[in-house]
Formats: structure tokens, C-alpha cells, sequence
């Protein structure tokens, strides 16, 4: 059993920065691609953000592109999302997820954190 826990959700103004972590447990952390997912209210869960498993290759949606940083560290067990220059169109719940690749399509990862909220104030 894997299990993915999040931080650092929160509420920010426009143009602000807040990182998202994700504590994972239960497998073999360094052996898996990790992913960032939200979903904001009445919409459909979308792609962020996907790192490989040896951090060595990393993929961004075009929306936050620029903006967003995935980053991992293998020895803490932890996958991090840097956000600055947030905009209202950025507030969702953000959950991380745990992977065989580093892929955009969510069915590609067998487990999924609780998730954070992020909102972003105009």
C-alpha cells in the first residue's frame, strides 16, 4: 500500500507563491514517476505538473508552464510544487500521484493523495 500526503495548500493573492509538498509511503519512492493533478469546482481533474522517477525529466501543462516547478527529492520521499505568479484561475484542489511514467493522462498513476486546497484571491 502506497500512501501520498500533501501540505501546503492555502490561500494566497494574485501574483503570490506558495510550494506544495507530497510525503510519500509504502513503496519504493525513487522507483516511480510522481505527478501533480487539480481539479477546481464543476471541473474536471487536469494535468500540472509530472517529474520522472530520477528527477530528470519533467513536464508542464501549458497553463502553468513558466510558472510551476516540480521538483523531487528521492531521499526524503518527498515531490515538491514550487508555484509563483498565481492567478484566481489557479484555485483547486491540488493532489499529488504516484506512477509507472511520467505521463500527463491521470490513469497512468495507480495512487493519489487526499489532496490540498489552493485559492487564490483576485
Amino acid at each position: 500500500q502506497v500512501q501520498l500526503v500533501e501540505s501546503g495548500g492555502g490561500l494566497v493573492q494574485a501574483g503570490g507563491s506558495l510550494r506544495l509538498s507530497c510525503a510519500a509511503s509504502g513503496r519504493s519512492f525513487r522507483s516511480y514517476a510522481m505527478g501533480w493533478f487539480r481539479q477546481a469546482p464543476g471541473k474536471e481533474r487536469e494535468f500540472v505538473a509530472t517529474i520522472s522517477w530520477s528527477g530528470l525529466s519533467t513536464y508542464y501543462s501549458d497553463s502553468v508552464k513558466g510558472r510551476f516547478t516540480i521538483s523531487r527529492d528521492n531521499a526524503k520521499n518527498t515531490v515538491s510544487l514550487r508555484m509563483s505568479s498565481l492567478k484566481p484561475e489557479d484555485t483547486a484542489v491540488y493532489s499529488c500521484a504516484s506512477g509507472q511514467s511520467a505521463v500527463t493522462d491521470s490513469r497512468w498513476y495507480d495512487y493519489w493523495g487526499q489532496g490540498t486546497q489552493v485559492t487564490v484571491s483576485s
